[in-house]
């Protein structure tokens, strides 16, 4: 079986090569790991190979896929829970299996989500370039108790129950939007629609996913919906937010502070090194400007527990496949591994 692995990091060659080279040799995988992502100029590197395994920013278009397909692959694996970025109608109309990774480590985000609530609120990023200097000055670190607050979730999937059940903890009032509701929630606090939630929470987090109905959920009229002061987080996507009236939220000091994991723009920036370019994204660069802004890497998910989840299920998604077995990760569930003399398919 040869698998293509596009926008390859050194963690990845790590926790799925490693992962790979230690099955059994009937079902060994021919992995071949490459640093850039999947695009149309790089799809055709990924001919002679059975499947492909891709990350949030490679691009699954129609015509990368029919690139990839014409190719000779058959699947594609998503070591990611999103897949906004694949068109499954046209991965369909082509044969091709599709299947993500849904969930990995559920607390590894929300644990993520807490930090960068408790570092916007208590201020330790501030505190911490002031003590390197010299300066232990309180003024301008004054925070907020948790205890009492209210705190909104905006989808209440794994993620969102992970988060519900951490800040319960800190003696938070809880409520939530989402459009299919469960009853686990329940426990931990309320549901409520969004234009409810808004006004009446102190901090808002996002975990909802990426799609038609959820971009730009948090736009110029939900802002100005939202509570004077209030914190806005987001560890989802980056698109779920408009970005420019966020800006303008702050600079109005509506909104109090925002904590970012992701960045509607993030595709041509995140998970490499610019410390040497001049960036020219200048919405982003005035964003980090500000000193009640928090922005992280898109690194909420990375822990050793969730790269060991992912590399498992990205895997078992890739067997499934071989196998003709259902799977129940299956985005499109077609697709079938083509004979080939070299693979040792053959020999299962």
């Amino acid at each position: 079986m040869k698998l293509a692995v596009f926008s390859a990091k050194p963690y990845d060659r790590e926790y799925l090569g490693g992962l790979a080279a230690k099955r059994d040799p009937l079902s060994e995988i021919e992995t071949n790991f490459l640093d850039f992502s999947l695009s149309s100029d790089t799809a055709a590197l990924a001919n002679g190979a059975d499947a492909v395994c891709v990350f949030v920013h490679d691009t699954l278009d129609a015509k990368v896929l029919q690139e990839l397909h014409a190719g000779g692959v058959r699947a594609i694996l998503l070591r990611c829970s999103g897949y906004n970025n694949v068109d499954l109608k046209e991965a369909e109309k082509l044969g091709l299996f599709v299947a993500n990774v849904p969930s990995y480590s559920p607390e590894a985000v929300a644990e993520f989500a807490v930090a960068l609530i408790q570092t916007l609120n208590r201020k330790t990023h501030r505190a911490y370039n002031r003590v390197r200097d010299g300066n232990f000055n309180l003024d301008g670190l004054l925070g907020r108790t948790l205890h009492g607050k209210t705190v909104g979730i905006v989808g209440v999937g794994r993620i969102g129950l992970a988060l519900a059940r951490i800040v319960q903890g800190f003696g938070c009032k809880l409520v939530a939007y989402d459009p299919s509701p469960t009853d686990v929630f329940k426990e931990y606090g309320e549901y409520t629609d969004l234009d409810t939630l808004l006004p009446q929470c102190d901090i808002v987090s996002l975990h909802c996913p990426l799609m038609d109905s959820t971009r730009h959920i948090i736009n110029e009229t939900t802002l100005a919906k939202m509570k004077q002061g209030a914190m806005l987080v987001n560890t989802s996507r980056g698109g779920l937010i408009d970005t420019g009236c966020v800006m303008k939220a702050l600079k109005s000091k509506h909104l109090g502070g925002l904590a970012l994991d992701v960045y509607e723009g993030e595709g041509a920036l995140f998970y490499n090194d610019h410390s040497g370019d001049i960036i020219d994204d200048d919405l982003l660069m005035r964003l980090t400007a500000f000193h009640n802004v928090v922005v992280c890497g898109h690194q909420a998910f990375f822990t050793e527990e969730a790269l060991t989840e992912i590399a498992e299920c990205t895997l078992r998604n890739l067997d499934d496949w071989s196998k003709g077995v259902p799977t129940r990760n299956a985005l499109v569930q077609v697709g079938r591994p083509m004979a080939r003399r070299d693979s040792r398919l053959a020999r299962l």
